[in-house]
């Protein structure tokens, strides 16, 4: 379905060129769009998660192994690993609420880029469907139906392996989708080897059911590998590691994931309900000896939970006078039963003591309306409502620690289009949104293993956004979108996972503005340009501390160019600059710019395609991402330095890839 709730049921078949679609009086705000499968497999990838890098604007680094769910970055916020962005797979949420890693947890390791259908994204508070984590924006991820009989083998530097089956058979009156990814890899670190290690695998049936297209759809992921974690600049200058060593070399990781989920869509209904199971284990170290000098700093994070979940939703159109009204009406609801989330002191992957133990049951459930009139052939105006009620009770090790926490909150929207012409339409948007802090934070009092009081954190936090935008196609050769964005936080209040504590921070504002171009020069070549300009500031003072939002990203540019030919000869480069990023407070530790330019070659032939890609291909000596804080290593002054922590950019990586249609 198309990102604005009200235009779900006006394209229902797989999308090809999603940039090519026209939004002119579809969308809601120029800041939304459709991404289509064909699009997703004509970029390199270097990682899965860099698919959310089709949205204008979103940066996806990492600073450990690749297991573990990435680093996201848009409109100004570090995203950590999720946290205001709100992802869903097949109607299934992506984000953990009271995650043992982070608020908002994403990993899309368990997506197979292949049988991606669409990517239906928005950004900001203005769509009544979208509720925790949205603040910054929303990705929905779609599945196929059907897709075609391929076998694939990649091959690449540093032991990278991936094999791929998929295809799609007749079973009854329906049609069954199979699919399965392996993938190995090493990595180019100096003291350790990755030994990533993933499985995928995706079942999916589906059939036309009543007035409408039905889907069950089971998946399966698991994944273990070792991690280079950042790694402190002074120890690289003192020639006690490499750029790409590590302090630290039994840090890593377990993860798994399981979903059962099951679909109905028709003109006038759509309904899904879900169930998932999630374990993580993960083995971090950020500071080495700072806080054991004996031991060393190295902790485990655990999170094993099942979520149930599902929504419905009921579309219908009709006329007031000359008014042409629409309207979209559902109900959202969610359990997370989490049986445990830990945090523990270990030495090479051993546990010494506990941090703080958890178990959690958190429920929310939403109402949500959104309606659409045109008030003329150019006016629309949009308006939306939402409540969300969430509870939760943690029963911790620590008794003071354990409660119950329940808050409910109540957001508007509001939005007006004018089509100017057949190629032109403005946009106003205004919105209330929220997202959702840690059960744990909402409930605790003392500091895990100290007797320090700690007030509660709120469990629900408000944000209000605005945007104008103006958007133009000409269904031929050129498609553009500009965005003027605003966006305030209440707060920025964080739980810690690293630490196990609180750490509440004040209100922000951020706005910018926001431009994406596509431009097909002719059915061979076409070039896409997209730019992100971002300033963020904390709106309250506070003593011995600046204003500037740390990690907050000021500039983003990505570019690509496209060649194809008669379905024989592609070839694609995609180039991708963000700039220095504020890493403290006072704004007075920045983080280098970082640039990267990747590449790919593919030749058909037959039934067989072979792909050729470069990802670094100046071998840019960046990083992938740098962090300022104090950590000591051995034999360091006990209350250790404070420096640049940095983990690289992989250098130049060759793969090549083999498929076989059949």
């Amino acid at each position: 379905m198309l990102a604005d709730p009200l235009s779900s049921h006006a394209i229902e078949n797989i999308l090809i060129k999603g940039r090519q679609i026209d939004l002119l009086g579809h969308s809601s705000s120029a800041s939304e769009g459709v991404i289509g499968n064909a699009e997703i497999l004509d970029r390199p990838l270097l990682r899965t998660g860099e698919i959310l890098e089709f949205i204008p604007g979103m940066v996806v680094t990492q600073h450990s192994g690749s297991g573990k769910s990435n680093q996201y970055f848009l409109r100004g916020f570090n995203l950590d690993h999720g946290t205001d962005f709100a992802n869903s797979v097949d109607g299934m949420p992506v984000n953990m609420r009271s995650h043992g890693h982070g608020q908002g947890y994403t990993d899309l390791n368990f997506i197979i880029p292949e049988i991606i259908s669409q990517i239906d994204y928005q950004k900001g508070t203005y769509h009544a469907n979208s509720g925790d984590f949205s603040a910054a924006g929303t990705a929905r991820f779609g599945i196929q139906n059907s897709t075609r009989n391929e076998l694939s083998l990649a091959l690449g530097e540093n032991d990278y392996q991936r094999l791929l089956a998929k295809g799609s058979v007749s079973a009854g009156p329906g049609n069954l989708l199979l699919a399965t990814e392996l993938q190995a890899y090493d990595g180019p670190w100096q003291d350790i080897s990755e030994n990533t290690r993933k499985v995928n695998l995706v079942s999916r049936y589906s059939q036309r059911l009543a007035s409408g297209q039905f889907a069950l759809t089971f998946m399966a992921y698991n994944n273990s590998w070792n991690a280079a974690d950042q790694v402190p600049e002074r120890a690289i200058n003192a020639g006690l590691i490499d750029r790409f060593g590590s302090l630290d070399t039994s840090l890593g990781g377990k993860s798994a994931r399981y979903s059962l989920s099951g679909s109905w869509l028709s003109d006038a209904w759509q309904a899904n309900a879900y169930v998932i199971s999630s374990d993580l284990d993960l083995w971090s170290n950020f500071t080495y000896f700072l806080n054991d000098p004996v031991n060393g700093d190295q902790f485990e994070q655990t999170d094993s939970r099942t979520l149930y979940g599902g929504e419905i939703s009921r579309h219908w159109h009709h006329d007031i006078g000359s008014i042409a009204a629409e309207h979209l009406v559902g109900v959202q609801t969610r359990i997370d039963d989490i049986a445990k989330v830990g945090l523990y002191n270990t030495q090479a992957r051993q546990r010494l003591d506990t941090i703080r133990e958890d178990e959690v049951l958190q429920r929310s459930i939403a109402l949500f309306n959104q309606s659409s009139f045109a008030l003329t052939e150019q006016w629309l105006v949009h308006l939306g409502a939402r409540y969300d009620l969430m509870a939760a009770r943690v029963t911790s090790d620590v008794a003071a620690n354990s409660g119950t926490a329940s808050d409910g909150i109540f957001s508007l929207k509001a939005g007006v289009s004018y089509q100017i012409s057949s190629n032109w339409q403005t946009y106003l948007n205004l919105g209330q949104g929220f997202h959702s802090n840690d059960a744990r934070g909402a409930t605790s009092t003392v500091v895990p293993q100290t007797d320090e009081s700690v007030a509660p954190v709120d469990f629900l936090v408000r944000s209000k956004g605005a945007e104008l935008g103006l958007r133009y196609f000409d269904f031929t050769t050129f498609n553009a979108s500009v965005a003027l964005w605003h966006l305030d936080m209440d707060s920025e209040l964080l739980y810690v996972g690293d630490a196990g504590t609180n750490e509440p921070s004040r209100a922000s504002r951020r706005y910018g503005l926001e431009v994406a171009a596509y431009y097909w020069f002719n059915r061979s070549w076409s070039l896409d340009t997209e730019l992100a300009v971002t300033r963020s500031r904390f709106t309250e003072d506070e003593q011995d501390e600046g204003n500037y939002i740390d990690g907050s990203l000021p500039f983003v540019l990505s570019m690509g160019l496209i060649y194809k030919t008669d379905d024989t000869w592609q070839t694609s480069l995609r180039l991708r600059h963000f700039g220095k990023r504020t890493l403290d407070s006072f704004n007075a530790q920045r983080s280098a710019s970082s640039t990267v330019l990747n590449g790919n070659l593919k030749y058909n032939f037959s039934t067989w395609q072979l792909s050729f890609d470069v990802m670094n291909i100046l071998n840019s000596k960046a990083s992938d991402i740098e962090y300022f804080y104090a950590s000591r290593l051995n034999n360091e002054a006990e209350e250790g330095i404070e420096d640049r922590h940095i983990h690289p950019m992989e250098p130049r990586t060759f793969r090549i890839t083999a498929t076989y249609t059949f």
